[in-house]
């Protein structure tokens, strides 16, 4: 007989033998119980996720080791690695068509020294619907000033593949650097996109028909270029807000600093005409955050009524102030023949509670309004006590979200293309690291349990020291390079045209 690569043959399949018991070991034969289900992170216990969502690998934090059984449908599978339980991908998606609709039931075996206990078990409920693929977040490190190594990632969420859209890095040096936010889609797409870019190379990169060019909106009519945007679901329009930003440092407050609005309108820029024009531009009215109504009809948006004193600067009057400025959601309606706009029209009244709300987000369905809300102020993610809250248009009634708010800061959020999962920022782990988080909404607009966008190791998030912002789902991933777009960042932008109202 020929050995002639027979031993590396054997050896390879015992390795494969191995690795295929010890991702699914036996379960510990003697154990007490435990009257709780386990403290597991992240925390996946009584979710409801999408059936096509990447694997919830978990860990037991407290264990020396664990094991994990999942029982769905007849079928049974046991998984473990230390105190870590990751499944392989192709596993988990098998688990997930099989379970899908229903529910599987996960029991976790811990064990402390040499004695294991059973824990009550939990479940995990796999709804019908779909999330979309992807998912895109700028990262930024948790400071206040600096903006060195800023990106705008790619997510896919079926599995683990994480892609760079654009990444500052690639046109900023030591004499030059460059910071980017506020990323948009037409409609989930990624042909008819935008995104900022400020300081170094400064503009805002406007890809029409998978072609980027980077324009300069900001006109001798306006105060700013455009900040918050939101592009028409039909038309190649972007309603802007346009702002002088400032901020502030408490002393006293438990939050950590104020970012505040002293003048901000709103305008709209016709990509394919490279014109801006006024939407509004009220004295005493500080306009933003607008975002279109899915049918293109309406346009919502955030302000707040504030006389300034003349005998003080701008921003020292709203330094003092800061906590008198409270934000109301409007709506103007839209004549897509003419793209003209109505009267402002009051949709809800926030101040006269003694509340602020912001970000307001239209459901695909146009049933529901999405927003956040806080004590006072526009920029909720450094406010703890800000939460999501759900407006039913047609009555009005208002209700903060039973189950996926938390006592910490929940800030800019997105619906899913159908309607059924809402992507947020949230501090609930620590108050310091914005993480994601994803949350089922069903047919009545009930929210469901948030958890964590998965990742493959459960320990990522202990040691990413980065913050995720500005999250948006995508039915399709960005296809321009990092490359590409610092090539068209190095350019010369074009100038933007004002249009007068007629």
């Amino acid at each position: 007989m020929n050995y002639k690569g027979y031993i590396p043959y054997y050896i390879l399949c015992m390795l494969i033998a191995f690795a295929s018991c010890s991702n699914h070991p036996s379960l510990p034969e003697t154990f007490s119980e435990a009257n709780s289900q386990p403290t597991i992170y992240p925390d996946y216990t009584d979710v409801t996720i999408p059936c096509n969502i990447a694997p919830l690998n978990f860990m037991v934090e407290n264990a020396d080791e664990c094991i994990a059984q999942f029982c769905w449908a007849s079928e049974t599978q046991t998984y473990g690695n230390g105190k870590k339980i990751q499944i392989p991908l192709d596993e988990w998606q098998e688990m997930m068509q099989n379970a899908k609709g229903n529910a599987i039931q996960v029991t976790v075996y811990t064990r402390q020294g040499e004695e294991w206990t059973r824990h009550k078990a939990f479940s995990i409920q796999v709804a019908q619907e779909e999330i979309d693929p992807y998912i895109s977040y700028r990262v930024i490190s948790p400071s206040y000033i600096a903006y060195e190594m800023l990106s705008i990632n790619q997510r896919h969420l079926c599995n683990f593949d994480e892609t760079v859209v654009y990444n500052n890095m690639l046109v900023s040096n030591e004499k030059v650097a460059q910071c980017i936010n506020c990323h948009s889609y037409q409609n989930y797409g990624t042909s008819n996109m935008q995104f900022h870019m400020r300081q170094g190379h400064g503009g805002t990169m406007i890809v029409s028909d998978g072609t980027p060019r980077k324009v300069n909106l900001k006109t001798p009519e306006t105060i700013s270029a455009g900040v918050y945007p939101s592009w028409h679901p039909t038309q190649k329009l972007i309603a802007y807000s346009t702002n002088l930003t400032g901020q502030s440092f408490h002393t006293k407050e438990p939050g950590k600093i104020e970012v505040f609005d002293k003048q901000s309108d709103l305008i709209l820029y016709d990509v394919e005409k490279n014109q801006v024009s006024t939407i509004s531009a009220e004295e005493n009215e500080m306009e933003v955050y607008p975002w279109w109504s899915p049918d293109g009809n309406t346009l919502y948006y955030a302000s707040a009524h504030f006389i300034h004193n003349e005998n003080l600067t701008q921003d020292a009057d709203v330094i003092n102030r800061y906590d008198e400025i409270r934000y109301n959601f409007y709506r103007r309606s839209f004549d897509n023949e003419t793209k003209t706009f109505g009267d402002a029209e009051l949709v809800y009244d926030a101040a006269s509670i003694g509340q602020s709300a912001t970000l307001p987000r239209i459901s695909p369905c146009g049933r529901y309004l999405l927003f956040t809300q806080g004590d006072d102020g526009c920029f909720h993610i450094w406010h703890p006590e800000a939460d999501l809250y759900m407006m039913e248009l047609a009555t009005g009634t208002v209700r903060p979200l039973k189950n996926a708010n938390s006592p910490m800061a929940e800030s800019y959020h997105s619906w899913s293309s159908n309607g059924r999962w809402i992507l947020f920022s949230s501090r609930r782990d620590d108050n310091n690291y914005t993480r994601l988080y994803l949350s089922y909404v069903d047919e009545e607009g009930h929210d469901h349990k948030a958890f964590a966008v998965p990742q493959e190791d459960p320990e990522f998030y202990h040691h990413y020291l980065r913050s995720y912002n500005v999250p948006e789902f995508m039915i399709e991933p960005v296809n321009i390079s990092p490359q590409e777009f610092a090539a068209a960042a190095k350019k010369e932008a074009i100038q933007a045209n004002y249009k007068k109202k007629e």
